[in-house]
């Protein structure tokens, strides 16, 4: 069984966070200050849910802690605290994932049933792309464009199994950034971003194909073989 730790001073929706996660079949232990969370640690825990704004410290200590001790707990921050640089202190102190209040406890819930499901190990399968003219096998790290070889880097390659797994799908630019350095393990800003689209529009859009469609305003969609020109 999955054990949960919650790191929450609000005495109502920590309860309510266990109570739901109960619910779900996870096994929880609740602290509601750092001293608390430090005596529960004593143990191992699949995940945390951690305040940042606890009554006797900070969250972001906290996860520092766990990390040292239990660098395979996946850590999510629960805060008010909204902007930015909030959120990237998060995530530079050693957390997964960020949600702000208020939330929704249903949607935190999919969130952690999601997280332990990609985290458990799955047979290996052939990830391929493939629509007649561009083909790119995302396992091997190969592509070939009309039979004739094409070479990706990793983050195009990260940023075109992104685009393949939300076909037709608009993808805003928060959400690619906050996926792609996720992925790839180091900061990815909006200028590289719109870098790597470029780079991979004049790789494949070639003789009238076309795979990224701009919405402007919101973001990007992978169009793919519905946009192939006709033959």
């Amino acid at each position: 069984m999955k054990k949960i730790l919650i790191v929450e001073d609000d005495t109502i929706l920590n309860k309510t966070l266990s109570y739901n996660l109960v619910s779900e079949g996870y096994e929880t232990a609740s602290a509601y200050s750092c001293v608390m969370a430090r005596d529960l640690l004593k143990g191992c825990f699949h995940l945390a849910l951690l305040d940042v704004n606890l009554p006797d410290g900070s969250g972001l200590t906290l996860c520092g802690e766990i990390r040292k001790r239990w660098p395979e707990t996946y850590i999510i921050f629960l805060t008010a605290n909204d902007r930015e640089s909030d959120m990237l202190r998060g995530y530079e102190a050693g957390g997964a994932d960020y949600f702000t209040k208020p939330f929704s406890v249903a949607v935190l819930c999919k969130k952690i049933s999601a997280v332990f499901e990609a985290l458990e190990p799955h047979t290996p399968r052939h990830d391929l792309y493939e629509d007649g003219f561009l083909r790119i096998d995302f396992s091997e790290q190969t592509a070939s464009l009309d039979g004739t070889p094409i070479d990706f880097t990793p983050k195009e390659y990260r940023t075109l199994h992104l685009f393949v797994q939300n076909s037709r799908l608009i993808l805003t630019k928060t959400q690619m950034l906050h996926k792609l350095w996720d992925v790839d393990g180091d900061f990815v800003d909006d200028h590289t971003l719109t870098t790597i689209i470029s780079r991979i529009r004049k790789k494949i859009e070639v003789d009238g194909h076309k795979y990224i469609k701009t919405a402007y305003g919101m973001g990007y969609q992978w169009i793919g073989e519905d946009h192939a020109p006709p033959s």
